[in-house]
């Protein structure tokens, strides 16, 4: 494991990523350079957040590619790229946490084992390489709330940087997983967002329930999609609210299914 003397730059950035960079990773990492004297970026597809072993062989790998768009950058970057059992060595297991209610619902619901895998990596991350900064995207937003209570719960100093989610020109959140996508679902899938943009426009007409009865018919009419759940939730501790109208900090989140690709994204509300 590549290691970093902490008296060896006064600021260390961490970007952790599973590869298949897109424009969403590299605004991390334009992020961190600016904010530190050094960036790391890792480069690990984890096999313990994936419950579905076929969704872990087919994630999408192009090691050559990512090296290619860090280069491009003229700055002070490490690119740390482990093989699974530098980091599990030969017990493929993640570790268990207790995140109390955090990690069971939405993602955690539908992907059991997935936060405490996540946790395991960065959790080792941090400690190795104990960054100033670590940068995480606010697209997969329960993770973000789920690491900054890593950090709280281990006493970590490392400051976790939220960034802002990265959309294409039609406003679907760049994601990896869309290098899956048919060229009929890459058409149909910024729907997700324009439900979610629609939906923000609702808050002070309708009730929570009468919100999610118009998500679910917009989906339901559309038989490429499965939606798996839509929540509008309070945005720092992911508990539900009882009042959109006098509620401020609320964020809505949804996970569907478009083919065989599961997506996921969120708004604040």
């Amino acid at each position: 494991m590549l290691h970093i003397k902490s008296n060896s730059f006064n600021r260390i950035g961490l970007v952790p990523t599973m590869g298949s960079l897109h424009e969403g990773h590299l605004g991390l990492i334009i992020k961190a350079i600016k904010q530190n004297d050094i960036v790391i970026v890792t480069i690990f597809i984890n096999p313990t957040q994936f419950d579905d072993k076929l969704d872990f062989i087919k994630y999408p790998k192009n090691i050559d590619e990512d090296l290619k768009k860090i280069r491009g950058f003229n700055s002070n970057i490490l690119v740390y790229s482990p093989n699974v059992e530098d980091l599990y060595n030969n017990k493929i297991i993640s570790k268990k946490f207790d995140f109390n209610n955090l990690d069971k619902i939405m993602e955690g619901k539908y992907r059991k084992s997935h936060f405490n895998g996540v946790a395991t990596i960065v959790y080792k991350l941090l400690s190795v390489f104990k960054p100033t900064n670590a940068y995480f995207g606010e697209k997969d937003y329960q993770q973000l709330i789920i690491i900054k209570a890593l950090v709280l719960q281990k006493k970590i100093k490392t400051k976790i940087i939220s960034c802002k989610t990265i959309r294409n020109k039609n406003g679907l959140a760049l994601s990896s997983r869309n290098l899956l996508l048919t060229n009929k679902e890459t058409n149909l899938a910024p729907i997700i967002y324009k439900t979610l943009k629609k939906v923000k426009s609702f808050k002070n007409k309708m009730s929570q329930n009468e919100i999610l009865v118009y998500v679910k018919k917009i989906f339901h009419d559309q038989n490429e999609f499965k939606l798996e759940y839509f929540k509008i939730l309070n945005e720092k501790k992911l508990t539900s609210v009882d009042n959109l109208k006098k509620e401020k900090k609320l964020r809505a989140f949804i996970a569907v299914r478009l083919g065989k690709i599961r997506l996921i994204d969120n708004i604040k509300f």
